[in-house]
């Protein structure tokens, strides 16, 4: 089947998202994986937009609850130079009002999806639509069939990991798509790192209760608990059955990374927000 990856095209020690810059300078990361599977799709950094600080350059949405704001037509500009980058101009962006829950919704028709719609993560095969998730220190997670006729885009905070939004994903790609865990292609992007995600206790339990023993969380002496979410989420997909060859994952952190990302936590709240996109194979 054209686009479908075979695990021994792919090797799985080279399973990192990389990076590249557009012609017209969108610096992204990009799946080799997804790429394969002639899936469009891009990571985004804040480099290469047209917005001013301090929400320079390529910002993707507003920060909720700050009077200082991004123009909106500096946004959409921004992201249909994304789209362009990606190879997905021609269809629909299509996103959600994010929560940080659990909730993944279908899109059958991109152009009649709600952007009003409360989720934290999205799933179609409609080739018109172009999934989005918004993203300033939480991991953006892209989910693809081996095919790539099946997408789906996942925002993930901690609040989502703990209560499983890309198991949830991986569950209604199978009730819609009949894409089985053992074939499925997955992208995790940049996010804050364990390093720089310090959490007080109830955080730090909230994913003892969710991991039991082999919860992400990182413990010294006389200090506050550290999480690992990107680890966490591998974790899941893993025991949801995906192989570790059908991951591909980064080390870069929106916190230390500063000339490449918005960071929520670094900036204190006034920040821009980077996206992950995601659309069909188009065959």
């Amino acid at each position: 089947m054209a686009g479908q990856v075979a695990v021994n095209d792919y090797h799985p020690r080279s399973n990192m998202i990389r990076r590249e810059t557009s012609e017209q300078g969108v610096v992204y990361y990009y799946s080799p994986l997804l790429r394969l599977a002639r899936v469009p799709h891009a990571f985004s950094t804040r480099q290469g937009g047209v917005s001013k600080s301090p929400f320079n350059s390529l910002n993707l949405g507003n920060p909720n609850g700050y009077d200082q704001q991004d123009p909106w037509e500096n946004i959409v500009a921004n992201y249909r130079l994304l789209q362009q980058a990606a190879g997905c101009d021609k269809q629909h962006l299509v996103r959600v009002h994010q929560v940080h829950g659990c909730c993944v919704a279908q899109v059958q028709r991109a152009q009649e999806f709600s952007f009003d719609s409360q989720a934290d993560g999205l799933l179609t095969h409609d080739p018109m639509a172009c999934l989005s998730v918004r993203v300033a220190d939480c991991v953006p997670v892209l989910l693809a069939s081996e095919e790539g006729r099946w997408v789906a885009a996942v925002h993930a905070g901690w609040r989502g990991v703990v209560m499983g939004v890309v198991p949830a994903a991986l569950e209604q790609l199978a009730k819609a798509g009949g894409v089985s865990s053992s074939t499925v292609l997955v992208a995790i992007g940049p996010s804050i790192s364990v390093s720089a995600f310090e959490v007080g206790d109830e955080v730090a339990q909230a994913f003892v209760d969710a991991f039991g023993e082999e919860a992400p969380v990182l413990r010294r002496e006389g200090h506050k608990a550290h999480v690992d979410l990107r680890a966490g989420i591998e974790m899941q997909l893993h025991r949801a059955g995906v192989p570790a060859g059908r991951i591909d994952t980064t080390d870069r952190c929106t916190y230390r990374d500063e000339v490449e990302f918005f960071s929520h936590r670094r900036d204190k709240g006034i920040t821009g927000r980077m996206a992950a996109i995601i659309s069909p194979n188009p065959g």
